[in-house]
C-alpha cells in the first residue's frame, strides 16, 4: 500500500476517533470502560479471523511474554480512559499523553542504560515544560470553577489531582511497555500484527471486573435519543452510533499506524503521529469550544516543537530545503 494512503488512514481514523470519543464523554463522562471494551472486542475478533486463522496459527513469540505485555497494555488503556472521569478535559488529556517521550527517555536511561545527545535532552525539557504549563493552567481553571461551588469545590479539585496521577501512572507504564516490546522484538523479531491481536484478545476476561459499569452505560446508551443512520436508514440510539463509529475509526487508526511502520521509517511514523495529535487537539478546541488560553497554546507549542526536535525532523528538512534551493537556482 502507498504510504500516502497510510497517512490518510492515520489522519482520518485517529482524528475522527477523537471526535466520537469526545461526543461520548461529553454525554456520559464515565463511559470509558464500555468504549475500551468495545475497541478491544472488535480488534480481537478481527485478529482472531485474519491473523490467528481461527486459532489454528501458533504465535511466533511465546505466549507468556504476551501475558506480561497485555497486563501493561490493559492497565494503560483502562487508566487512560478512566482519567476522563476524573475532571480531566480532553485537550489536557491529549497533551499529557503526548509526553510519552519524557517517560521513554527516563526509563531508557534507567533500564537500558542509554545515553542521549544534548538536542534530545533539550527536546525532552521542552516537552516537560509544555506539559507543566498546560497542567498548571488547567489546575487554575479547575480551582476557579470549584470556587463557584464551595460545597463541591475541594472534592472536584481532589478528583482532578487524582486524574493527573492516573495519567502520570499510565504514561510511565506505557513507556515501560515500549521498552519491554523493544527487547522482545530484538529477541524474537518484529510481529506487530500478531502483537496487536494478542494485546486486545488476552485482556478480554479482565473486563468481567468492569462488567457492572459496562452494563450500566449500555443501559444509559439504550435510553439516548434515536438517530437514523444516513444512507442505510437504520434507526438506533445515538450513543450506540457514536460508539460504533469510535470503534471503527480506532481500528482504522491502528491499522494505518501499522501500515506506516512497514512502509516508512520510524522518523516518518513519529512525525505523522505527532502532527495527527496536533490536528486532533486544535479540532477538539475549536469544534467543542474547550477552554484553552494563551498559556495553553504556549504549552502546546512547547510539546510539539520538543517532539519534532526529538525526532530530528529539522536535520531531515535541511538537505531537502538545500536541494530545492539548488534546483531553483538552476532554473534561474
Amino acid at each position: 500500500m502507498h504510504p500516502a494512503v497510510a497517512v490518510g488512514l492515520v489522519f482520518g481514523g485517529c482524528c475522527s476517533n477523537v471526535v466520537f470519543l469526545e461526543l461520548l464523554v461529553r454525554q456520559f463522562p464515565g463511559c470509558g470502560n464500555i468504549v475500551t471494551f468495545s475497541q478491544f472486542l472488535f480488534i480481537a475478533l478481527e485478529g482472531f479471523i485474519f491473523e490467528a486463522n481461527f486459532g489454528r496459527k501458533s504465535p511466533a513469540i511465546p505466549i507468556r511474554n504476551y501475558f506480561i505485555m497485555v497486563a501493561m497494555f490493559f492497565t494503560v488503556s483502562v487508566v487512560n480512559n478512566y482519567a476522563l472521569n476524573l475532571n480531566i478535559a480532553m485537550p489536557l488529556h491529549m497533551i499529557f499523553r503526548s509526553g510519552s517521550l519524557i517517560a521513554s527517555m527516563a526509563l531508557g536511561i534507567i533500564i537500558l542504560k542509554k545515553r542521549y545527545s544534548v538536542s534530545k535532552v533539550t527536546s525532552i525539557a521542552l516537552v516537560s515544560l509544555g506539559i507543566f504549563t498546560c497542567t498548571f493552567m488547567s489546575a487554575k481553571q479547575v480551582a476557579s470553577e470549584s470556587s463557584l461551588n464551595q460545597e463541591d469545590g475541594p472534592q472536584a479539585f481532589l478528583w482532578w489531582l487524582l486524574g493527573i496521577a492516573a495519567l502520570t501512572f499510565a504514561l510511565l507504564m506505557s513507556a515501560r511497555m515500549g521498552i519491554f516490546q523493544e527487547t522482545l522484538y530484538q529477541k524474537f523479531g518484529k510481529h506487530s500484527k500478531e502483537a496487536l491481536f494478542y494485546n486486545h484478545a488476552l485482556p478480554l476476561p479482565g473486563f468481567l471486573l468492569l462488567a457492572p459499569n459496562i452494563y450500566q452505560h449500555a443501559v444509559l446508551f439504550n435510553q439516548s435519543e434515536l438517530f437514523q443512520v444516513p444512507v442505510i436508514g437504520l434507526t438506533l440510539p445515538i450513543m450506540w452510533f457514536y460508539l460504533l463509529m469510535n470503534v471503527i475509526t480506532q481500528y482504522v487508526c491502528i491499522r494505518g499506524v501499522f501500515i506506516l511502520t512497514t512502509e516508512c521509517s520510524s522518523l516518518t511514523v513519529t512525525l505523522v503521529v505527532t502532527l495527527r495529535k496536533f490536528v486532533s487537539l486544535i479540532f477538539s478546541i475549536l469544534y467543542f469550544q474547550n477552554p484553552f488560553t494563551g498559556w495553553h497554546w504556549l504549552g502546546t507549542a512547547f510539546v510539539f516543537v520538543g517532539t519534532l526536535m526529538y525526532t530530528e525532523v529539522w536535520n531531515s528538512l535541511g538537505p531537502l530545503l538545500a536541494l530545492c534551493q539548488r534546483r531553483r537556482l538552476k532554473e534561474e
